[in-house]
């Protein structure tokens, strides 16, 4: 694998795994050019966070967290081969979390937003959602999009961060993998491997933002020295497979002046992005996935985004 050009080499201790990029307010079809139905989307500008969430900074906040009353189904591990439930290691701190639950996502985030002074955005009956093992709340819980704390992205909100260019329209020419540029079905010599951890070039999880880097197994690859997309978002495609808040369904016409934030109720809660593995092989923008909020895999991890 080689250097593709517009990837920039950094120090570890220059990676800022709590970093943020704006997406302004905008309106795009979802879904356009991947699925069979579509339907246009206004979304509000929001922030989203640059890296997928790193195991070293999900550790730290669980560990604070636990302190204040909460509680997790899963403790996580360092990407998709780390040791389950153990603390950071030098080596993979900065590895995407693996191995938790979409309610362990939202129970974080709430975690997340409390212990950095925020208000957290999940609630049941008025009160902060603070157990990712009694599940009943959880599936009933209500998002506060007005609120500043952390939160998972609608799915609405992940393709628009992942289909973003400021150059162009969201969607125009945009049947491809996140931070590529070339639609789908056109040929380029070095096919996907320049840009995204899927299983056509990796059989594991890397530190996170290290596609389209070149480097020996034996190397040291610092985390955000790969390529991002055009929006300066890293792994919007590949690595792993991000949750989103939306339970599945097919796309209803958003109401004027509502956020859309998928069905009151469901089943199974949407992922978005793709990943290392063989089981998660759509990688295009538009993609979907849809997993029962209980399982979790060495595959499935997750970002954050505010409102603003």
């Amino acid at each position: 694998m080689f250097l593709l050009a517009g990837a920039s080499l950094t120090a570890e201790n220059s990676f800022n795994p709590t970093e943020m990029i704006v997406i302004p307010k905008t309106e795009y079809i979802i879904g356009e050019d991947c699925q069979t139905y579509t339907a246009k989307r206004t979304v509000n500008e929001f922030s989203i966070a640059r890296y997928e969430t790193v195991y070293s900074l999900w550790y730290s906040v669980m560990e604070k967290a636990k302190k204040l009353g909460y509680k997790f189904q899963n403790p996580g591990q360092e990407g998709s081969e780390g040791k389950y439930a153990s603390s950071p290691t030098e080596q993979n701190s900065s590895q995407p979390v693996t191995m938790i639950s979409w309610y362990d996502a939202i129970v974080w985030c709430n975690a997340y937003s409390e212990t950095s002074g925020l208000t957290p955005c999940y609630t049941y009956k008025g009160k902060v959602i603070k157990d990712s093992t009694n599940t009943a709340p959880c599936d009933l819980s209500e998002c506060n999009f007005f609120a500043d704390g952390y939160r998972l992205p609608t799915e609405a909100e992940w393709e628009l961060a992942a289909r973003w260019h400021p150059a162009k329209n969201p969607g125009e020419d945009n049947v491809i993998a996140s931070g590529g540029e070339v639609s789908y079905g056109e040929e380029r010599e070095d096919g996907l491997s320049g840009y995204y951890w899927t299983s056509e070039n990796t059989d594991r999880t890397h530190k996170v933002g290290t596609s389209g880097t070149a480097f020996e197994e034996i190397a040291f690859v610092a985390p955000g020295s790969g390529l991002c997309n055009a929006a300066g978002i890293f792994d919007m495609t590949g690595n792993v497979l991000e949750y989103c808040w939306d339970w599945y369904s097919n796309y209803d016409e958003q109401e004027e002046g509502k956020i859309s934030s998928g069905p009151a109720y469901g089943s199974k809660r949407i992922s978005r992005g793709g990943s290392w593995s063989e089981y998660t092989l759509f990688e295009y923008t538009g993609d979907r996935y849809s997993f029962d909020p209980n399982e979790c895999y060495n595959y499935m991890g997750f970002r954050v985004v505010q409102s603003r």
